[in-house]
């Protein structure tokens, strides 16, 4: 029996319990055998499924499963001929499916499941399953836009559902040398935040590839691949990952190590909405004086800004810029010019700079996080450059199920470090910068019958209420349409 069919079974057990002890002198009754409001006993197994089971969903749910402690009962995948077949063999009893709805409606036992799919279908998967009163562990970004994060955040307080976010850094033990240097003030002031990534390391920035029918896996479900986006004919250079480079499934850099590396800042400096945000993108010339345009994909490049108010621990406003594509800040001063700032090689990093110093990180993704810190006056103090820990990827899923397990609003629930009370708005903040891209690639004919640009500016944002509040034009990326059946 599953952790969800005994807890069905919480009211017809307690009402047997109290006639029994009616008719007798003694009432003394376990609580284990009560079943007290979201106490599950540690020897019962949780009952997972897998919405995309190849590829990273090969690991989510096998950390899940916590080394066979917990039964997966369910695996989800458009095509089983990939890398999901890693995780078929690994749980042979698990009842295979193509469409997570049909799983997760003839499966009437499953208590919570990952979701590792590509990301525009994590927010219709996410919120299928939390309706069904699901606990569910969706992967980085949580979402594909806003208004998704927003609604999932929402709904996962309003039907009490144990929710994480798939950006394992966070429970990274190192990050707490950072939130100490921070608590103790180290560096004063904050003032400046800088962000990067060698990303995108796929395909980007160039056309559309050309539909190919001839090219489709025999196993691979075209159909239920393209969930809430438009219907095309098959396409090769999509699945099973360059899809990440394309609007209508991905998110380009961004949603790729944002929800990674944006998560150091936001996490230990407190940080909540940005005020405004703006951008600008590299230019790609296949001929003279004109720039290619393809709207429908994220660009090589691109560096961003925003801005965000004195919180707490910040005490002052702060300046978040992010570039991708390789494109990195200078070397500060302070730093010697034979050290790394951020990660090997400077590829991918954080410098989150003070009035009296300056904090550098790596990526914290499973990557060395590489703490270091950099005073004016010549001191220094570094974290360990080499990570290692007992569980994979900090034990960042099986957190999460022990917090499903112990049910919503439990010790174990409330320290999770992505639960969505804290992934939505960090989410929120990540897609604000390709809410600027978007806009920022929008042109138009003008009277001259030339094309222009006129979504070129700094883009005012009301947090609280979702909308640019000095371009409506832009507010159309906050959300997206949805091929019916794929709804959120």
């Amino acid at each position: 029996m599953s952790i969800k069919d005994k807890n069905n079974n919480k009211n017809s057990r307690r009402n047997f319990i109290k006639q029994g002890a009616l008719a007798s002198s003694i009432f003394i009754v376990p609580r284990h055998v009560l079943g007290g409001p979201g106490f599950i006993s540690p020897s019962d197994r949780l009952a997972i499924a897998a919405i995309g089971a190849g590829g990273k969903g090969a690991s989510d749910i096998k950390n899940a499963s916590v080394n066979g402690r917990e039964k997966v009962v369910a695996l989800c995948d458009v095509d089983f001929s990939g890398s999901a077949k890693s995780s078929v063999k690994r749980f042979p009893k698990a009842k295979l499916f193509a469409d997570y709805r049909e799983m997760l409606d003839k499966k009437k036992n499953i208590d919570a499941v990952t979701i590792s799919t590509p990301d525009h279908v994590h927010g219709p998967a996410a919120k299928y399953a939390m309706e069904r009163g699901i606990d569910v562990y969706v992967q980085k970004p949580m979402t594909h836009n806003i208004r998704e994060a927003r609604i999932l955040t929402e709904m996962a307080r309003e039907k009490k559902i144990v929710t994480q976010m798939g950006n394992q850094g966070g429970s990274n033990p190192y990050l707490d040398i950072v939130q100490k240097w921070i608590d103790e003030d180290k560096i004063g002031a904050v003032s400046k935040v800088q962000v990067w990534t060698n990303r995108p390391v796929w395909p980007q920035g160039g056309p559309f590839p050309t539909p190919d029918l001839s090219a489709k896996p025999s196993a691979l479900n075209w159909n239920l691949w393209l969930g809430p986006s438009p219907t095309i004919p098959y396409t090769p250079n999509l699945h099973p990952f360059s899809w990440r480079g394309w609007w209508d499934y991905g998110t380009g850099a961004l949603g790729d190590v944002g929800c990674h590396l944006i998560d150091i800042p936001f996490r230990t400096l407190g940080l909540k909405y940005p005020t405004d945000a703006e951008c600008s993108v590299g230019a790609v010339y296949s001929d003279m004086w004109t720039a290619d345009y393809n709207p429908d994909g994220c660009p090589a490049s691109s560096f961003i800004t925003l801005h965000f108010d004195a919180t707490e621990k910040s005490k002052s406003k702060i300046e978040l810029t992010w570039s991708d594509g390789g494109i990195r800040p200078s070397h500060p001063d302070i730093i010697p010019a034979d050290h790394d700032i951020g990660g090997k090689d400077s590829a991918n990093g954080v410098l989150i700079i003070g009035e009296k110093g300056i904090i550098s990180t790596n990526i914290n993704d499973s990557s060395p996080l590489m703490p270091k810190l950099y005073l004016n006056d010549g001191t220094t103090d570094f974290g360990p450059e080499v990570e290692n820990f007992d569980e994979p990827e900090y034990g960042h899923q099986r957190l999460w199920v022990d917090a499903c397990k112990a049910g919503f609003g439990s010790e174990e629930h409330l320290g999770l470090t992505s639960s969505f009370d804290y992934a939505g708005p960090m989410t929120e903040t990540v897609l604000m910068g390709n809410l600027a891209i978007r806009s920022y690639l929008l042109r138009r004919e003008n009277e001259e019958k030339k094309m222009e640009f006129f979504g070129r500016k700094k883009l005012l944002w009301d947090g609280e209420n979702m909308r640019i509040t000095n371009f409506e034009e832009a507010n159309q990326f906050v959300g997206r349409t949805y091929r019916k059946g794929f709804e959120v």
